[in-house]
């Protein structure tokens, strides 16, 4: 049997493609299935991903934007001035720069890294260092705000008619998403062992994106994001639904140590072949299906597909078990999540 490591010494020994004393646990979860584990389990925060086994923790930078009133129809707005309403993050309401012209974009009102507010980074860390992998910097969802600003079908048709446009918008996009995070790592990468980052190429049948124009347009901004994270010594990983199979060997290309949540449901993502052709470059992050098992399953249905997920996932480490999706939602019975997690101590053990 392996010698017992803290959450941070299992997670980071994951991440070298080593095997820790036991697999890693990732939890993830929706603001609506959070406050139904509270009332289940009868836990605060920090009891339940305690109970849950979760290896992880995260800190949140802030931002302190102009006081400008939201339309009537709008829930909330983006950093980029997108208006949105709906269910979650909602859709947005506008695509303001459709119509734009590239001398259109000098005035467009881009958001100021000044907005940043990091100064409770550290008092939000303090309490886990050591102790657990922690995961900061800003989400930087360059790709999904690219489509809020120009509505995916113009977006697609100016990458070939006017792939400098494109370029534009996008430099603005992760120009300020790249001064934002050297910022946070400035002040708090001492205190951060992930860089935490979230754009979803892929939807249930294949990329959104063909891989020529991911290496066009998307490749060299990612790139930059994994220079910068590696250049204050973390880790780098990718949040990324749907089925990317095809844009593989372009994140790992990209320098990522890490991709999340792996989505077996979709397309091409089996977990045999992405395990044999990625996982000694990559970490998966996830694998256990959150669209059809989690949520119809039975706990022990659940518990026998948890243990067929980690015997494919399990040799040679690179591999932290969780949901298949960013957060667990809250149609997802209580007693399924705790079977899975029951399941990943049972199971995933290295000895």
């Amino acid at each position: 049997m392996k010698k017992q490591l803290t959450s941070r010494q299992r997670v980071m020994t994951a991440f070298e493609h080593r095997e820790p004393d036991r697999i890693p646990a990732w939890c993830g979860s929706s603001p609506g299935f959070w406050e139904k584990a509270r009332r289940g389990l009868h836990l605060d925060d920090e009891g339940i991903r305690q109970r849950f086994g979760d290896d992880f923790r995260r800190i949140f930078e802030s931002y302190s934007t102009p006081p400008i009133p939201l339309s009537p129809a709008a829930d909330s707005r983006s950093l980029f001035g997108v208006e949105r309403r709906g269910i979650g993050y909602g859709q947005p309401l506008s695509h303001p720069l459709a119509e734009a012209s590239r001398s259109d974009l000098a005035r467009y009102p881009w958001p100021d890294p000044d907005w940043l507010d990091t100064s409770r980074l550290h008092s939000q860390a303090a309490p886990y260092r050591e102790t657990f992998a922690i995961l900061g910097g800003a989400w930087s969802p360059f790709w999904h705000d690219l489509i809020d600003l120009l509505g995916l079908e113009t977006l697609c048709l100016k990458m070939y008619e006017d792939p400098g446009f494109v370029d534009a918008v996008l430099d603005r996009i992760t120009g300020f998403y790249l001064e934002v995070n050297r910022r946070i790592f400035e002040a708090a990468a001492d205190r951060l062992d992930i860089f935490f980052i979230g754009n979803d190429f892929g939807s249930q049948t294949g990329p959104l994106i063909s891989p020529n124009l991911f290496r066009r347009f998307l490749l060299p901004r990612l790139e930059k994001f994994c220079v910068l994270g590696h250049r204050y010594g973390l880790k780098v990983m990718l949040h990324c639904c749907g089925g990317i199979y095809p844009l593989m060997p372009l994140l790992a290309e990209s320098g990522l140590d890490a991709v999340h949540a792996i989505q077996t449901s979709c397309r091409g993502m089996e977990l045999p072949r992405l395990k044999s052709e990625f996982g000694n470059r990559i970490l998966f992050n996830g694998c256990i299906d959150s669209h059809q098992v989690l949520i119809k399953g039975t706990p022990e249905s659940i518990r026998e597909d948890v243990r067929r997920v980690l015997e494919i996932m399990k040799p040679g480490g690179g591999f932290v078990a969780g949901a298949s999706h960013d957060t667990i939602l809250e149609e997802t019975p209580l007693e399924n999540t705790l079977a899975m997690f029951d399941a990943i101590r049972e199971f995933g053990a290295y000895g």
